[in-house]
């Protein structure tokens, strides 16, 4: 696949995966992104993921026929982009490796052999020529590790964005970018939102016509669409004004209280998401409680506490610097109510997270005055 007349995608697809980083559900696979800068010298961007070292290095001998590639410059040392450069070198015994000091010492730890003989470290503004493309490095620590960096090639107006900007599922998959690249940033990159905010204020200054990530699709119109979204994602800015509802129930109980406050919401006009967290996707739970602008925690207490998985939902939120909403609290406890107390302690540390009045606590079963108080609630989020 051209990019440009010069750069040439030989990266792979990945369908056998189902769980991406051991806990990522994608039912569409993954890609591994590798392109090709073709010039007087050549430039391969990044490697793939290890089972796919055959392929990727058919896809790059396809592309280059007789000629042998000069450098690869690695962005990221994940092993689904770095796994195959021992292999690569092996193959290019006279390529060069570009890359930053701290990858360098992976490349070490990783392989036995920090090349040092064949390797050009990169620094911020750093710069390489390969002939008409002239390619510049900025460091972009932890996005989302602390060794990456992207590249800038000022001929063709690409940025090469390392995992910044990609998304979950095949490069031939057909489906919304928007909604698997939020799951993909919230899930990988979330807690790092200052670390990309300054990605960003990098790319700024940069005239791109093109971004190529690492994973998903190469993104060539309507740039600004892209860079606003991740400039949200990354200022934990709601991206649209809603309400999550994300619960546990055990013996149904909270779970009607669930579905009184959703029907009361949506009769005033509210978008409302609820997700059971012992049975959905909590990547997409957790994705779209950053999407939205208000969150509703409702759970059963248990040992004292809330149930394991809104426990693990909270946790996945705070990992993820959750801040910038409104929340409300519905708790069930039999005998011994504790949900609530347990969640606003969860959420304590969270900047700029404001609890919604009242809290509304069930004893065994949803009775009158429990509906009273969830008509309360739905008038205050609906505020």
């Amino acid at each position: 696949m051209k990019i440009t007349n010069d750069i040439v995608y030989v990266g792979v697809n990945d369908h056998k995966v189902d769980l991406f980083e051991g806990q990522f559900a994608v039912p569409n696979g993954m890609s591994y992104n590798s392109y090709v800068i073709l010039d007087e010298k050549i430039a391969v961007m990044d490697s793939v993921d290890r089972h796919f070292g055959d392929e990727w290095l058919a896809n790059i001998k396809a592309v280059l026929g007789d000629r042998k590639p000069d450098y690869l410059i690695v962005s990221h040392m994940e092993p689904d982009h770095s796994a195959n450069i021992a292999r690569f070198m092996e193959e290019y015994p006279n390529a060069t490796v570009v890359a930053t000091a701290m990858a360098f010492n992976m490349i070490l730890s990783y392989f036995g052999n920090g090349y040092a003989d064949r390797k050009i470290v990169a620094a911020e503004g750093s710069a390489l020529s390969l002939g008409r493309h002239n390619l510049t490095f900025y460091t972009a620590p932890l996005v989302h590790w602390p060794e990456v960096m992207v590249t800038y090639d000022s001929a063709d107006k690409v940025l090469f964005s390392a995992d910044a900007f990609g998304k979950f599922g095949a490069i031939d998959a057909d489906e919304d970018w928007a909604d698997e690249a939020r799951r993909y940033y919230i899930g990988i990159v979330g807690k790092f939102g200052a670390q990309a905010q300054a990605l960003l204020k990098k790319a700024a200054g940069l005239d791109i016509s093109i971004i190529c990530p690492l994973h998903g699709p190469v993104l060539s119109e309507n740039i600004g669409y892209y860079v606003d979204l991740y400039n949200t994602w990354s200022s934990y800015a709601p991206e649209a004004d809603g309400v999550v509802i994300a619960y546990t129930s055990v013996y149904g109980h909270t779970k009607a209280a669930v579905e009184k406050l959703a029907s009361q919401l949506e009769e005033k006009g509210c978008k409302c998401v609820v997700y059971d967290l012992c049975r959905c996707d909590i990547a997409a739970a957790v994705a779209d409680a950053f999407r939205y602008s208000k969150l509703v925690l409702a759970t059963t207490t248990y040992n004292g506490g809330i149930f394991p998985a809104m426990r693990e939902y909270i946790e996945h939120l705070t990992d993820r610097s959750f801040q910038r909403r409104t929340v409300g609290i519905i708790e069930n406890g039999s005998w011994g109510p504790m949900a609530a107390k347990t969640v606003k302690a969860m959420l304590e540390p969270c900047k700029d997270v404001s609890i919604i009045e009242p809290t509304v606590t069930i004893k065994c079963a949803v009775n009158q005055a429990v509906e009273a108080k969830i008509a309360e609630l739905c008038e205050a989020i609906a505020k």
